[in-house]
């Protein structure tokens, strides 16, 4: 189960929130890379996050199991949702004349490894480096927003499609902060389920992230498939959905804005999250924790009653509404109009709270219950009636779908439910970088009888565009 972080106390860690700031945005003068085997660089931000870039994940315990009186509370301020919103929290941007992205020599002992020396960038001056912002080719624009602009690319140096997302830079505002949280996250995690960051390139002007290019999300895939996906195709895309949580959440990070728009599908069905701006890391202390940050009709009843004390259980709050939304064709949660909306709608199914089946409701800052009509619980199937046709997919559902946080299923517990007991068992003896399609018999199935298609090239970072076929 998930497990709520106790209450902190934020007076005393305004100092090192303060601190935190300054290095962040210092740290984009000492960026080191050192080469993958993709031909790609691997990002180590140094003081990016309380972790070393090189050390291990193996102190790191999953949050059930670290002591109560171990438990931090994150908090934060407010922010939009929209990615490209430009953030009330900025970082003063530090002023350097070389590029915050710098190709570090290897220094590593002994002689360089014929695999390095095959993936390594040109010596000539002139042939293009990583790093360096004429080592990309804009292709087409993929979207804009206030303070960011999301390109197709290509890398000059290895011709890989990329996605550069191109931040601006205001000198009086610095670099935005959701900027830096983002990289600073995503360059430490490497997973088959989690969008790649390759590359940072720092100029005066601009911040440019650049991600690995995939063709389409959920969302659009969803659009292309109406009516609901294939049973098969929604346990493969749940699957990996867990899997990529799984890993944020052992390293007590929070995505925090699940929606199937921040959920990538590649043209093979691999399923990436992405869109890390409002991810959070727990360890991290910060001023207050916002409840402005998970999309309307993703939103657990916790957090639009006004709960700032929350924890992993906040995503599998989502992984609920995607997964009813993937087998039932509509959104589970639909709100049209505002929180108090919202709140009826998911009460009209899951039952009005009171302090015996969600101990602690009455302490929240929204919850009245003179707001709210009284309504029953009700079995998922009378709302969303596909979810009978599927074995253990309504018990799981629910088992997501719980109003209590407490009472929400955990990432790697979901992982090993019944629901999944018809996959092959080597699902489950993966490394973190290889992809559930590289087990034998894994594969998506056709949906309403079409071969399977990529409905839009988009990126999680910007608009879709024009469609193709895969």
């Amino acid at each position: 189960m998930c497990d709520l972080m106790p209450a902190s106390q934020p007076a005393e860690k305004i100092g090192k929130m303060k601190k935190l700031r300054r290095t962040l945005s210092e740290s984009f003068r000492s960026i080191a890379f050192k080469k993958e085997d993709s031909g790609f660089d691997e990002i180590c931000v140094t003081k990016m996050s309380t972790r070393s870039c090189q050390g291990t994940d193996s102190v790191i315990k999953p949050l059930d199991t670290i002591p109560e009186d171990k438990k931090v509370r994150v908090q934060r301020t407010q922010s939009g949702f929209d990615p490209f919103e430009k953030p009330t929290s900025q970082v003063k941007r530090v002023h350097s004349e070389n590029n915050a992205c710098i190709n570090a020599k290897s220094s590593s002992a002994g002689k360089e490894s014929p695999k390095l020396r095959r993936h390594s960038s040109p010596s000539s001056p002139t042939s293009p480096k990583f790093g360096k912002a004429d080592s990309y080719e804009k292709l087409e624009k993929l979207g804009e927003g206030s303070y960011a602009t999301v390109y197709k690319g290509k890398s000059k140096v290895n011709g890989k499609l990329v996605a550069l997302k191109v931040i601006r830079l205001q000198e009086e505002e610095g670099t935005p902060f959701t900027a830096i949280r983002e990289a600073s996250l995503l360059k430490g995690l490497k997973h088959a389920n989690i969008v790649l960051l390759h590359d940072i390139i720092h100029t005066k002007e601009t911040l440019t992230l650049v991600f690995e290019y995939v063709h389409t999300d959920l969302c659009q895939y969803m659009d292309k498939h109406p009516g609901g996906l294939h049973p098969d195709n929604v346990k493969l895309f749940l699957y990996q959905l867990l899997r990529g949580l799984s890993y944020i959440h052992q390293r007590y990070i929070l995505h925090r804005d699940l929606k199937p728009q921040n959920l990538l599908i590649s043209d093979t069905g691999e399923l990436k999250l992405a869109d890390f701006g409002l991810a959070r890391a727990k360890s991290v202390p910060s001023h207050t924790y916002s409840n402005e940050v998970v999309t309307l009709w993703y939103r657990p009843p916790d957090v639009l009653l006004g709960s700032t004390d929350y924890s992993t259980c906040l995503d599998m709050w989502g992984v609920g509404c995607i997964f009813i939304e993937m087998i039932q064709g509509v959104a589970a949660f639909p709100g049209m109009k505002d929180i108090q909306d919202q709140l009826e709608r998911i009460f009209l199914v899951l039952g009005t709270p009171s302090e015996d089946t969600w101990p602690g409701v009455n302490s929240l800052p929204h919850f009245k219950p003179d707001r709210f009509t009284v309504y029953s619980a009700k079995k998922l199937r009378q709302a969303w009636n596909k979810l009978g046709y599927v074995d253990h997919a309504e018990e799981l559902a629910s088992r997501f779908l719980q109003c209590f946080p407490k009472n929400r299923l955990s990432a790697q517990a979901a992982l090993n439910h019944e629901y999944f007991s018809n996959l092959p068992p080597r699902l489950w003896e993966l490394q973190d970088m290889s992809s559930i399609f590289t087990v034998p018999n894994v594969k998506l199935q056709t949906e309403s009888g079409d071969s399977i298609q990529v409905c839009a090239r988009r990126n999680s970072h910007g608009k879709a565009s024009s469609g193709s076929k895969h």
